[in-house]
């Protein structure tokens, strides 16, 4: 009798931002304007770590990089988000949640492992200066990127399908602006204790690991600075890693309130919003934060845009 009355969900309906009916406008245009900026700073980036002679480092290929992820993890989110926001129809198949989830997940399990090697490259630059050009060579700086964007796809694709292989058996409205695992946990039928685990599991993996990680290398690139003698050398060198240092909080510090809270603490206004701290405003400030505190970028730009 179980089998026979349980109904198998099909599509599931996003219910974004349906309670500020009166917004849907306004809300439309900062998104739409948000999605633009995304776009454009970082394809600026893109361009000027590619056709700037100065801007042929390491340090300026893995931005280059970083800026392109950028730019292919918000389009997995955004563009949806704006449709629905358009055309007030909210609903998604159960296939397209599973690949939106898919490609969230190995997008920002890239983001997390990439600003580890970038962390790791200005740790060789300010700690091993001389063994620089040896250690981050052409070769090793594309394997390194290469690793990051596929290390994480099998693990990942299993925990999609342990996700979705859940019984979803209604209600089908997620609260939420698009597919990820905590939202649709909570509407999974059954024993999801194991789905569960597994997300914290794959979170310590590809969230905590790298952190630590950057962590460690600022711990002894920041020991490395006060001992140098002059206070200029000291200055020049913070400048080069405060840049990444804020997007790694902003980025870390919102994905693992969602990801590493336990359960029982979540509102699920906090989850919305942490969401969309890490899907795009993160992104937003990436080319700001980058062009805002680095000369050579800023250099880059007026050479692409002199007047």
């Amino acid at each position: 009798m179980a089998k026979e009355n349980l109904t198998v969900v099909k599509e599931f309906i996003l219910l974004g931002f349906s309670d500020l009916p009166n917004l849907q406008g306004f809300l439309f245009g900062i998104f739409s304007v948000i999605y633009l900026s995304i776009l454009i700073g970082n394809g600026l980036l893109i361009v000027i770590t590619k056709i700037d002679p100065n801007l042929q480092t390491p340090m300026y290929f893995f931005l280059g990089n970083f800026s392109f992820l950028e730019i292919c993890y918000t389009s997995v989110t955004l563009p949806r988000m704006l449709a629905d926001l358009w055309t007030q129809k909210r609903t998604i198949s159960f296939l397209q949640c599973a690949v939106q989830t898919f490609f969230l997940y190995i997008l920002g399990g890239a983001e997390c492992l990439l600003l580890a090697v970038m962390a790791y490259d200005r740790y060789v630059a300010i700690c091993k200066p001389l063994y620089y050009p040896l250690i981050m060579n052409r070769r090793v700086c594309i394997q390194l990127v290469v690793m990051s964007w596929i290390i994480a796809v099998p693990v990942l694709i299993e925990e999609t399908y342990l996700i979705f292989c859940l019984n979803f058996c209604g209600p089908k409205t997620l609260n939420h602006v698009f597919c990820e695992a905590p939202p649709l946990l909570e509407l999974a039928c059954g024993d999801t204790y194991k789905a569960e685990v597994s997300v914290q599991v794959v979170a310590l993996l590809f969230v905590i690991t790298p952190f630590l990680l950057i962590l460690t290398s600022y711990v002894k690139i920041i020991i490395t600075i006060l001992r140098l003698p002059s206070t200029s050398g000291r200055a020049k060198a913070f400048s080069t890693c405060s840049s990444h240092l804020m997007i790694v909080c902003l980025f870390y510090g919102s994905g693992s309130i969602v990801y590493l809270k336990p359960k029982s603490h979540h509102s699920t206004g906090s989850v919305k919003v942490l969401a969309l701290f890490y899907t795009t405003v993160t992104p937003v400030f990436n080319p700001l934060i980058y062009s805002l505190r680095n000369k050579d970028v800023i250099a880059a730009l007026r050479k692409l845009f002199p007047k």
